[in-house]
């Protein structure tokens, strides 16, 4: 174990509270008590990472049982790395300052695909060898999971095993599997724990593949070559959040992070279609949690933390059942205490002013939309099922109630967009600041707008096209900001060239490990960060390896293609996702199948989960 940072590197860093562990709600467990030892490897900033639930999550469900103690680690910031590097001081937990390489297991979560040198900094920050061919008996199982797990294909040669899809349940089985082969004198070394491991539900060891190319660069298979490895990897499922355990308590941080604040997590899945969306895609279907059970969290996590404010969470949480009567009851009980409820993101369709009043009964905050385009064609495209009048109406009737300020999202580069669509953008930002002008009388609505560029993602509708070139997105960048020089309208965008990067790993195969290992030696690290982040590096890089990045990013993909990730199955089947996108060429929308016909997308089936809609206090 590591002594703690000295206080003349502390002192001279710029947020010091990120490395100083301590804080209030951390769990320390003693070697004595403590059979395995998991690291919870976050491979972001300690603020972002200390914001992501999941972590929150399997900490207290890991750290509640016994023999197992799981301890954090982040990815340091530049400043700091530099400084202990020089000193040779390795990358620890938090918790009791344990080196990375003296852990049993090292878990990273794969949010963004971004974030994947910043795996590798840590790993060999943590005295870790990066390649899994070359870690012995004595070094840590580098296990992965997250969303973009359902393509981890990039990162095969540096994780040895993942876990696919909900890891409240699986994590603790392979826990104890482990246990297990380590009091029977780690039998077969570490294939023998491997070939434990792949028998667990959800398990994927990339080991165990084999990726077959055809002469043009695709995929011809990805076929298992060990007896014990399954055709495809199903991912896991909590059939019923109710009957889970989810924190009551969690760390408080000494320092502000990026959500601040109590987050309940009310349901899981959507099942809304957008045919872009990723995470609505691989986390079907919905499964609601009960408002009497969130309610009683509530009340322990404000007692346990301290907090002044509770985000009710999820991927759509105006479509929760049961969110009027939540939101009631629990304003209503905690305004006393001067404890705020607020809510994500708005669907325009959703929007409901008399909700948006009542959170705001304790504390003012603005109004977020999520419109994603500006013409009702491209809405339709991507299947967002809502109009311009909805999104008039809502602000319209947000304006009314005394807001004066909207935050609204968008996307750029969609497929089958034009250059008139991108400008639809701008024509319905001044009409939401003529309704204000409608509503009040007075001009000087305050509208931000925020936009994202288009990255085709796996499991999605648009798995099959190409991305706009940086060229093409830039133009209608500038497009947009141009037309966006209008009073009291703020503008903000990414640079194109993160996406590229970006769709380049989202949809990419095992050729691009040695891609990623040069972009790291080259010093590629925080990639999701602009001033760190260098477009010429991974230009140099995937050059280097004998890659095309247009081959990745900007192809389109035939109807029949074989895809690096299908060997890992979140339970959707290629023929629906094939038919949305013959749908969003002919603008076609699809229905939500929450309440009404099932669209055939194949995951109640295939995984035999249900949805759990609390509606009127009964599942449906």
């Amino acid at each position: 174990m590591e002594k703690e940072l000295p206080i003349d590197i502390l002192s001279s860093v710029q947020k010091p509270v990120r490395y100083t562990g301590g804080e209030f709600g951390s769990i320390i467990k003693s070697a004595t008590e403590t059979e395995v030892f998991i690291a919870l490897a976050f491979p972001d900033v300690y603020e972002v990472g200390m914001s992501y639930l999941g972590f929150q999550i399997l900490y207290y469900l890991l750290n509640k049982k016994q023999g197992i103690a799981a301890e954090r680690v982040y990815a340091p910031w530049i400043d700091i790395e530099s400084k202990m590097r020089e000193n040779g001081i390795p990358l620890c937990t938090l918790e009791t300052g344990r080196k990375l390489s003296e852990c049993d297991i090292v878990g990273f979560t794969l949010q963004y695909e971004l974030s994947y040198t910043n795996i590798l900094n840590m790993l060999n920050f943590g005295g870790i060898p990066l390649l899994a061919i070359e870690r012995n008996e004595d070094d840590p199982f580098v296990i992965v999971g997250g969303p973009c797990v359902y393509n981890p294909e990039p990162l095969a040669d540096f994780f040895d095993l993942a876990i696919i899809g909900e890891g409240d349940e699986v994590l603790i089985e392979l826990m104890e599997c482990y246990k297990n082969w380590k009091k029977n004198g780690r039998k077969g070394g570490r294939l023998g724990f491997l070939h434990l491991a792949i028998q667990i539900k959800g398990i994927y060891v990339p080991s165990f593949y084999m990726a077959v190319y055809k002469e043009n660069g695709t995929i011809s298979a990805v076929k298992p070559i060990d007896d014990l490895a399954p055709s495809e990897v199903n991912k896991r499922v909590i059939s019923n959040l109710n009957e889970i355990d989810f924190p009551d308590t969690t760390v408080v941080p000494f320092g502000k992070i990026v959500h601040d604040r109590i987050m309940l997590e009310v349901f899981r899945g959507c099942t809304r279609g957008c045919r872009f969306c990723h995470a609505g895609m691989i986390y079907r279907p919905v499964r609601e949690r009960k408002p009497e059970i969130l309610k009683e969290l509530g009340r322990k996590l404000i007692a346990s933390t301290g907090y002044n404010e509770i985000s009710l969470v999820s991927l759509s949480t105006a479509d929760y059942s049961c969110l009027t009567t939540l939101i009631h009851d629990m304003v209503d009980e905690f305004k006393d205490k001067r404890v705020s409820v607020s809510l994500p993101s708005l669907r325009i369709d959703s929007f409901c002013v008399d909700i948006a009043r009542e959170v705001q009964a304790v504390r003012k905050s603005g109004l977020t939309f999520a419109p994603e385009a500006g013409s009702q064609k491209m809405r339709n495209v991507i299947n967002k099922g809502v109009t311009e009048d909805d999104l008039i109406n809502a602000v319209g009737a947000a304006f009314s109630s005394g807001w004066s300020s909207v935050k609204l999202y968008f996307m750029l580069g969609l497929p089958e967009e034009t250059d008139d669509d991108v400008l639809a953008i701008a024509d319905l930002v001044k009409k939401v600041q003529q309704k204000y002008f409608q509503v009040t009388g007075r001009r000087g609505a305050k509208i931000t707008v925020s936009v994202s560029s288009f990255v085709p993602k796996p499991y999605t509708a648009f798995q099959w096209v190409g991305q706009d070139d940086i060229k093409i997105l830039r133009h209608k960048q500038f497009l947009l900001k141009d037309a966006l020089k209008i009073k009291n309208v703020t503008f903000q965008y990414h640079d194109a060239k993160t996406s590229v990067i970006e769709a380049v790993f989202a949809r990419g195969d095992r050729r691009l490990g040695k891609a990623l290992l040069l972009a790291w030696k080259k010093g590629a690290r925080f990639d999701g960060w602009n001033d760190c982040f260098s477009y010429e590096r991974w230009l140099e890089s995937i050059r280097e390896a004998g890659l095309d990045i247009d081959f990745y990013a900007a192809r389109i993909r035939e109807k029949n293609e074989v895809f690096p990730w299908e060997h890992i199955q979140p339970g959707i089947e290629r023929n629906f996702l094939w038919r949305e996108w013959e749908k969003a060429k002919k603008r076609q929308l699809t229905q939500d199948c929450r309440r009404g016909t099932c669209n055939g997308c194949g995951v109640c089936q295939k995984l035999g989960v249900n949805i759990i809609d609390w509606k009127s206090g009964e599942a449906w």
